[in-house]
């Protein structure tokens, strides 16, 4: 199959954000009195907030009352606190350059606000490189829910048959799933393979996959 293009997730997959978001979410948790541990929220990254406070606390919700006001003090301990631990994960820039240069059309599909977006893409070191973009501003619902991935291939002008999608998480593999579009995942999320076992193929982080291009289902349009 040649490829149009490829939908990009960002945190966990090019940058190594999962474990500062997730201690972003204990700390906010706790600032209101729910006691969420680590190993309960990391296992719900690369699901949109909308999703996790649900799931976490169950008689929350990320619209309105306490739910409302975690998920805006995770944004700001995120911001003021957990910024500076993340860096970008192994070979992220080299990968999308040699994705553009096999003339695949690259989308972003992030269930981030526009704000961290630009963030993790500047930490990523392709915030030069990619400007076609969907945020959770494009989506009624976040991952694993196919709204993101959808609002992607709408952006891009790109069919479900032509894309694979690139992630780190059961989330996106689900999330894409829904839309029609099978996954690469990267392992550098902290994700298991077992968790990962839905995947088209499992590298252990953009350098890995960059090492195996031409024989991964993206080489076919070299």
């Amino acid at each position: 199959m040649a490829l149009e293009g490829v939908i990009l997730d960002i945190d966990g997959t090019l940058v190594l954000s999962n474990d500062a978001h997730a201690n972003s979410w204990v700390e906010a948790f706790a600032a209101y009195e729910f006691d969420v541990p680590f190993e309960t929220v990391r296992p719900f990254m690369g699901m949109g907030g909308d999703q996790l406070i649900p799931k976490v606390a169950p008689e929350l919700n990320s619209e309105e009352g306490t739910g409302k006001a975690i998920a805006q003090l995770r944004k700001q301990l995120l911001f003021d606190k957990y910024i500076p631990q993340i860096t970008a994960a192994n070979g992220s820039r080299n990968l999308i350059l040699k994705m553009q240069k096999s003339g695949l059309h690259l989308v972003v599909a992030s269930s981030a606000s526009s704000e961290e977006l630009d963030t993790m893409l500047k930490i990523a070191q392709v915030d030069d490189l990619l400007s076609e973009v969907t945020t959770s501003d494009d989506a009624e619902a976040s991952k694993p829910a196919p709204d993101i991935v959808q609002a992607a291939l709408k952006k891009g002008q790109m069919t479900s048959d032509k894309v694979v999608m690139l992630g780190d998480s059961p989330y996106d593999i689900e999330s894409a799933g829904k839309a029609g579009v099978g996954v690469i995942a990267l392992r550098c999320g902290g994700f298991s393979d077992e968790q990962l076992s839905q995947a088209i193929a499992i590298y252990d982080d953009p350098e890995d996959l960059l090492q195996h291009y031409d024989s991964s289902i993206l080489g076919a349009n070299v």
